[in-house]
């Protein structure tokens, strides 16, 4: 059996053969875009060079991108998607064109990973009223030995990319081509019609996408036609894990190395077996969400309510649903307790499992007291707000239990505003921050975190910023970006410092003003907070200044003794202590 690593080396290294250079993998969380939450290609960071401007490296560049991909979250079950994977690429900028990158492409497949050219259908755009159909592509691959029957031509739906889907769609500027892809056949199917009506873009299970070739030539002008670019692009992506379980010769993804490592963990804790039809979609679905969790906690992201940390949650939520109900509580706490779980991944599941059990029978009695084909959108927001339960996973549970509608999404998230709204007012002026109450005890810890966050930056020598706060009447959790855990010597020195601050008797002040001027006074932001034109900036001393909407104590005297409890590595560049007032 061929391993994912194995497929990955030798792509690269073909490349590499053809004197492409290796661009290093960007951040799954993009740096500067705000518009998208993932990286969802290797493609994507590279946009800038596609439109025209040289890169550093030169024209041929080849790399091995991890991906996330939420649009297809809801089919993670079948034999081949997934949220998290990586996307081999390879990139002519102004360099070759459609006739090399598709011999390079069938060159690796055959020769390289061994595959039978038999096995392998591609496809070609076949025309539109502003773009014509790609013959160069058709008798490229009747060269390379592919036969007619093994050649599909599809519209621009399935063989064409641009950023902004079809020609028609894109506005003047915009810059898009035509595409082919490779399929691999596997030769099952479980489509009656297999023989007669099959095609490479069905969706019966008897082919697999393992790579598509965009070719960029085109720019849209004022009047609605196409032109050709002076530069022409490749843009290449092939899903890795697909083009392993090509090799493998596995219709099912799950079976290559990197699933089945997670699968047999599933196994062992829940007593079941990925051999017996039933338990199969529930595993998958487990095995790719615990893949996608543990990569975006090592990539720095914590769970949380908004943006990559809800998704993070999401994921993480049903995974214990699904684990829960094939196996119940107690495979869940099993697989909590191990030491083969993520420390951010065991905190999630023990918050949530709490709420799981009860969630479950409550649950249970609003579908019986249901009926139709619709669930309530009331009562999902319900389970949503007092058990955690993502919408998606309310969903898909009460579709099992005969809603074939499912949710009333467009309830639910009327709901949710309303509750949105209601809670904003409540708010305002009262805590935020990650306090779990306002109890004096809690107040007391909140104003430490500030403490401790400008102790940190004092003693570190570095501009870390915040990554995630949770402060209970017991202790106090900050998370902050820095690039290895802290030194015994580093933590003895940032609790002296601390409590010496303590000691000191130091008044807190809050001061309203604008948020301009707090900014210009170098105030501190807290992790994901939202603010106004009008803030209040808190103050002890000459140590800390940060926005804030409380609340806190007056003087630095009411807090007592500071201690370091834990120190924890949540992400490759997130570190977390935990600490207590005693």
């Amino acid at each position: 059996m061929a391993a994912v690593s194995e497929v990955r080396e030798k792509y690269i290294n073909f490349f590499v053969g053809k004197n492409h250079k290796i661009v290093p993998p960007a951040s799954i969380v993009p740096k500067d875009d705000p518009t998208t939450l993932f990286t969802s290609s290797g493609m994507q960071p590279l946009i800038p060079y596609l439109m025209g401007k040289p890169h550093p490296l030169g024209k041929r560049l080849v790399n091995s991108q991890p991906s996330i991909r939420l649009g297809d979250i809801e089919l993670v079950g079948d034999t081949s998607h997934t949220t998290f994977f990586e996307m081999l690429g390879n990139w002519s900028l102004g360099d070759y064109f459609k006739k090399e990158q598709l011999g390079y492409f069938f060159e690796f497949l055959t020769k390289e990973l061994g595959l039978k050219k038999e096995k392998l259908f591609v496809t070609y755009f076949n025309g539109s009223k502003s773009i014509p159909k790609d013959e160069e592509v058709i008798l490229t691959w009747r060269k390379l030995g592919v036969s007619d029957d093994h050649i599909y031509g599809y519209s621009v739906e399935k063989n064409w990319w641009s950023r902004c889907g079809a020609p028609q769609e894109m506005p003047v500027g915009e810059i898009g081509g035509t595409d082919s892809e490779v399929f691999y056949d596997f030769g099952i199917s479980h489509n009656p019609a297999f023989g007669k009506t099959c095609h490479p873009n069905c969706d019966c299970g008897r082919f697999m996408e393992i790579g598509n070739s965009v070719f960029m030539e085109y720019v849209k002008k004022g009047d609605g036609m196409f032109t050709k670019l002076p530069q022409s692009n490749v843009d290449f992506g092939g899903g890795l894990e697909r083009i392993t379980a090509a090799v493998n010769n596995t219709a099912d993804i799950f079976k290559i190395d990197v699933f089945q490592e997670i699968i047999q963990k599933i196994e062992s804790f829940t007593g079941k077996n990925y051999s017996e039809n039933a338990n199969v979609p529930a595993m998958r679905i487990m095995a790719d969400h615990i893949r996608a969790a543990e990569f975006l906690i090592e990539s720095g992201v914590v769970p949380s309510n908004r943006d990559q940390g809800y998704v993070l949650r999401r994921l993480i939520r049903r995974f214990a649903v699904k684990m829960f109900t094939l196996a119940g509580m107690a495979s869940l706490e099993k697989f909590r307790q191990s030491n083969l779980v993520h420390t951010t991944v065991k905190e999630e599941l023990e918050k949530f499992s709490l709420a799981l059990g009860k969630g479950f029978r409550v649950l249970d009695k609003m579908a019986k007291e249901n009926s139709g084909a619709v669930f309530s959108g009331e009562k999902a927001f319900l389970l949503y707000e007092s058990y955690g339960f993502p919408v998606e996973v309310t969903d898909e549970l009460v579709r099992q239990k005969g809603f074939i509608k499912g949710v009333d999404k467009k309830g639910f998230l009327e709901r949710k505003s309303e509750h949105i709204k209601s809670s904003q007012k409540f708010s305002k002026g009262l805590f935020k921050g990650g306090l779990a109450d306002k109890s004096e005890e809690t107040k007391k810890l909140h104003t430490a975190t500030h403490i401790l966050h400008a102790v940190l930056r004092k003693v570190l020598r570095a501009n870390i910023s915040q990554k995630g706060s949770n402060i209970t009447s017991e202790r106090l959790r900050f998370d902050f970006s820095f690039n290895r855990k802290l030194t015994d010597a580093e933590l003895l020195e940032v609790e002296k410092i601390v409590n010496e601050i303590i000691k000191s008797n130091v008044a807190v002040k809050c001061e309203e003003m604008s948020l301009e001027k707090a900014q210009k006074e170098g105030a501190l932001a807290f992790f994901g907070e939202k603010y106004g034109n009008r803030v209040n900036v808190y103050s002890i001393g000459d140590f800390s200044k940060e926005l804030c909407a409380g609340p806190h104590i007056k003087n630095t005297k009411e807090l007592g003794k500071f201690k370091i409890i834990k120190q924890e590595s949540v992400g490759s560049n997130v570190k977390r202590i935990k600490a207590v007032l005693e």
